[in-house]
Parts: C-alpha cells; sequence; structure tokens
C-alpha cells in the first residue's frame, strides 16, 4: 500500500490560520506557529467581550437616563422604582432612546411619574 503524505491537509490548515490573523503585525500573521497562538487569543477575546459589550451598553443606557432624569429634577434610582412602582414596563435601552430622541415624552414620563408619587 501506498504512503499518503498529509502535505496538502496541513497546507490548507496553515493557510486557514494565516488567513483568520491577517491584520496582526510582524510574525503572528506570517509564521504559522505565532499565527496560530495569536488566533487562538484573538478568538477568546471576541468570545469573552462579545459578553462584555452587553454590560458596556447596560452602563452606557443607564447613565443617559441617569442624565435625562437628573436634568427633570429627579434621581435614576427614584426613577427606576416609580416606573417599577407603577407597573410601566420599559427597559433601559428604551428608555435611554427615548432620552436622547424624543425628549418631551421624556419629560412627560418624568412628569407623569413624579404627578404619582405626590398623589
Amino acid at each position: 500500500m501506498a504512503r499518503i503524505k498529509a502535505g496538502m491537509t496541513t497546507h490548507r490548515r496553515h493557510k486557514s490560520v494565516l488567513e483568520l490573523t491577517k491584520g496582526h503585525k510582524s510574525a503572528r500573521h506570517a509564521l504559522y506557529r505565532r499565527a496560530h497562538e495569536s488566533a487562538i487569543h484573538a478568538m477568546a477575546y471576541a468570545f469573552a467581550h462579545r459578553r462584555q459589550r452587553k454590560g458596556d451598553m447596560r452602563r452606557l443606557w443607564i447613565t443617559r437616563i441617569n442624565a435625562a432624569v437628573r436634568a427633570n429634577g429627579l434621581r435614576y434610582s427614584d426613577f427606576i422604582k416609580q416606573l417599577k412602582d407603577s407597573s410601566i414596563a420599559l427597559n433601559r435601552k428604551i428608555l435611554a432612546d427615548m432620552a436622547i430622541t424624543d425628549d418631551v415624552a421624556f419629560r412627560k414620563l418624568v412628569a407623569n411619574l413624579a404627578a404619582r408619587q405626590t398623589a
């Protein structure tokens, strides 16, 4: 039986790793062993940061809501508590978008909550 070498398979695998590391610096995109290490680390960072981005966005939304609510004379924590007490189911993403794009509606919402608080 003839001996079968793995040259084509190895070449294809090396080529795919080198394509993955196309934008990396120096040996990290040119040499297979360094590129393989670089690709593994890059994929691990990408996996972790896809999850981290969700927390970053939530923090951004909270900051925007807080700024808009304080401009209307209320604190963020009080605002969220009043929303929950009045059974208004708006998430932070929608509230932040409303605070930025539709300032009039957001002010009406805050005024409505403040009126319910005093009543």
